[in-house]
């Protein structure tokens, strides 16, 4: 037990030094921002995003430009960071995950305006509770799922109102934390996007209810093309540099990164699956660039676009790398389904399959858990029902695969046990602090696994 927290407390004050690198992201957001349009379009662009409601599918790269959408998600994502460190927030592998949603989703949903009142929300529920904010303002950012919300009732004509639209969403922020506890236990750690359901399940009961006062929120399609060449090379660049500095850059010998990461592909990725704590940033670098690489090479083969939303969908897969995605468990739900794609009455390059593509990710650990057959499996299911999943909730919900994940998990998981009895053996969390101490630990709630947990 002591050795734990002598871990813990030297794991904790190693990853404080994340702060630098995580700012140069922003940075490097906000320029490659610039290098793609001028400062005067920008500046238009983000007037537009402001002003825009933001249901799926919403890119802002179509309606602000490149430029602007990608200065968009520097400031999300500075937002984001400056709000972790007033917080005091535990940095680890869960602070990963955020970034990414926060900067993949300001691509297509997420603004540096409507994201505040679900924020404020959470940190109020913090204070009701009498509890550090570092323990909720990481659900309260993943919560600006649904952040549409918020833009709906604010910006729509008719029936716009600022002031409920920030009540909506103070609403949305506080009750989310308790909500998200729930959902977890009865998803079994089998969908990573568990903040997905829970925003899910809020969608279904803000939808209708807005629907009964008159509004008629509706779905948008709004892709952009041809910015294959663009975005192609930026992330290229950036999966190769995260592969090198985790190989060549992290104060350990080449073959122990490597091993490192061979290490980190025998986990079920079952959450929680702290990669950063269980491995150390060297394997979880590589892991982060390979991960991004596959995402980017599966939409560009299957002919699809790199745009706003896939974008987003990419970094979200290299934000999980931290928690719970490798390659090993990610293929088999990636080729679930591309198998849809040939007995469905629809094509793998449709906007919606090109985003089920990437989010279906969310199912991972069926793959590690149980095996790649029903890793496949999983995937095929969700390649279909993600695609009826955003209608009830007419887009509003941005997390819709992690909404589609969870009920394709509460309905496999039980399944899949009663069937198999067995699983395959896999390298779980607390396995790897038994391995580490000799008896397994009393690990106590650690305020980041709590928001998952």
């Amino acid at each position: 037990m002591g050795f734990f927290h002598h871990l813990h407390g030297e794991h904790q004050a190693r990853y404080d030094g994340m702060f630098p690198y995580l700012w140069a992201y922003v940075v490097l957001l906000a320029l490659a921002g610039f290098v793609m349009d001028t400062p005067g379009n920008i500046l238009r662009g983000l007037y537009t995003i402001i002003i825009t409601e933001d249901a799926l599918i919403t890119d802002y790269v179509l309606v602000a430009g490149p430029g602007a959408a990608l200065v968009n998600s520097a400031i999300v994502t500075g937002i984001s960071v400056g709000v972790l460190y007033l917080a005091r927030d535990t940095l680890n592998g869960m602070t990963l995950v955020e970034l990414g949603l926060m900067s993949g989703f300001s691509l297509f949903g997420k603004n540096f305006v409507n994201i505040w009142p679900i924020l404020i929300g959470s940190m109020l529920y913090a204070r009701y509770r009498k509890e550090p904010l570092g323990g909720y303002v990481g659900i309260g950012m993943m919560a600006t799922a649904l952040a549409p919300v918020v833009s709906y009732i604010s910006l729509d004509n008719g029936w716009g109102n600022p002031f409920w639209g920030a009540l909506v969403g103070l609403t949305i922020g506080f009750i989310m934390p308790p909500l998200t506890s729930y959902t977890y236990r009865i998803q079994n750690g089998m969908n990573l996007y568990n903040v997905g359901f829970a925003c899910g399940l809020v969608a279904l009961i803000c939808v209708p209810l807005m629907a009964s006062l008159g509004a008629d929120p509706t779905t948008h399609y709004r892709w952009a093309t041809g910015y294959n060449v663009h975005f192609g090379a930026m992330l290229g660049l950036i999966c190769v540099l995260l592969i090198i500095g985790g190989l060549f850059f992290s104060r350990k010998p080449v073959w122990a990164s490597w091993a490192g990461y061979r290490r980190l592909l025998q986990t079920s990725g079952r959450a929680p699956s702290d990669y950063l704590r269980m491995f150390g940033p060297a394997p979880v670098l590589i892991n982060t660039g390979v991960n991004g690489l596959i995402g980017m090479a599966y939409i560009l083969l299957t002919g699809g676009d790199l745009n706003g939303p896939t974008v987003g969908g990419i970094l979200t897969i290299m934000g999980f790398s931290a928690f719970g995605k490798h390659a090993g468990n990610i293929l088999p739900v990636m080729a679930g389904v591309s198998l849809g794609s040939l007995v469905m009455d629809w094509t793998l390059n449709d906007s919606a399959v090109q985003l089920a593509c990437l989010f279906c990710t969310t199912l991972a650990p069926i793959a590690g858990y149980f095996g790649w057959a029903y890793g496949v499996l999983a995937g095929f299911l969700h390649s279909s029902v993600v695609l009826y999943t955003g209608s009830p909730v007419a887009g509003m919900n941005l997390y819709n695969n992690g909404f589609s994940g969870g009920l394709i998990a509460i309905v496999l998981y039980p399944t899949i046990m009663a069937i198999a009895r067995r699983r395959k053996p896999v390298l779980q969390e607390e396995d790897y602090f038994d391995q580490l101490e000799g008896d397994r630990p009393v690990i106590p709630p650690d305020p980041r696994v709590l928001k998952e947990n």
